[in-house]
């Protein structure tokens, strides 16, 4: 595999990060290696990469996969980003800012697609909302994020980790840590380790319950305040104590445990129950 220096290219084209963009670039090709072996990249994938950089990770991508749409927000890496990969005629290369994009428009009538990442921590929490909440047909996502946040993904009921973005992401995906990150393999050095995570979309969310936005709701206020019961909790969603008596008895869970204790299907369950007495 040949690799970028990315130190070189950094300092051949005079590039000064940018503190607000969350620009900390990969120098470490063991750790670029198990990248592309952790999103099983084949030929016949399209890939969306969100924040190449200086196209470290792109290049890779360009030789593993069928085509690559990279999006930048930058504008100072795109002439360096044509530059380094001009000799790939299978690059897509959109000065746009992720947040802001179409994916199905830039998906059209691919079916393999799966979205790579060295994102910014700034952009973790809503990029991956907006991933998984706008029903894009994608089959992966692998991305470098900060561990902090990739444990909390990964994390089951009854662990200080667990919350709302581990029951949001565990309804749509599969997760897997693939490795972690020290600080040293990046240019700038961040203030923390980072771990790659993957994430395999489900082909239906692993609960099936009556009314999405309210179980997202019930979720949320479970864990607003992580310290209180359910019980109270729950008093945002106004129902009378006569009804969250049935609701609590009928969905066969103490009133007096937490959120962090539940499972996503016990959500699942309290949602249904309560669906019915609003």
């Amino acid at each position: 595999m040949a690799y970028i220096d990315t130190k070189e290219i950094v300092k051949k084209y005079k590039f000064r990060f940018t503190k607000s963009l969350g620009q900390n670039f990969l120098i470490d090709d063991e750790v670029l290696d198990d990248i592309i072996k952790g999103a099983d990249i084949s030929k016949d994938d399209f890939i969306i990469e969100i924040g190449p950089g200086i196209g470290t990770l792109t290049k890779m991508l360009l030789t593993s996969a069928k085509k690559v749409c990279a999006i930048e927000l930058d504008k100072d890496l795109i002439p360096i980003l044509q530059d380094e990969l001009k000799e790939f005629d299978n690059l897509e290369l959109l000065n746009k800012d992720a947040l802001k994009v179409n994916f199905n428009e830039i998906i059209g009538s691919e079916t393999s697609v799966k979205v790579v990442a060295n994102l910014p921590y700034y952009l973790t929490t809503p990029m991956i909302s907006k991933m998984l909440t706008e029903d894009f047909n994608f089959k992966s996502l692998t991305i470098m994020i900060q561990k902090e946040v990739a444990e909390r993904m990964a994390s089951k009921p009854d662990c200080k980790a667990y919350g709302a973005l581990s029951l949001l992401v565990q309804y749509y995906c599969d997760v897997s840590i693939v490795r972690r990150v020290s600080p040293l393999s990046f240019i700038p050095q961040p203030k923390v380790d980072s771990i790659v995570i993957k994430l395999d979309k489900l082909k239906e969310p692993r609960v099936k319950v009556k009314d999405e936005e309210l179980f997202f709701l019930i979720i949320r206020s479970s864990f607003n305040m992580r310290r209180k019961t359910l019980w109270n909790g729950l008093k945002t969603l106004k129902l009378s104590k006569e009804d969250y008596d049935k609701v609590f008895v009928e969905a066969n869970i103490d009133p007096k445990r937490r959120g962090e204790t539940l499972s996503i299907q016990e959500f699942g369950n309290l949602s249904d129950v309560i669906f019915k007495y609003r």
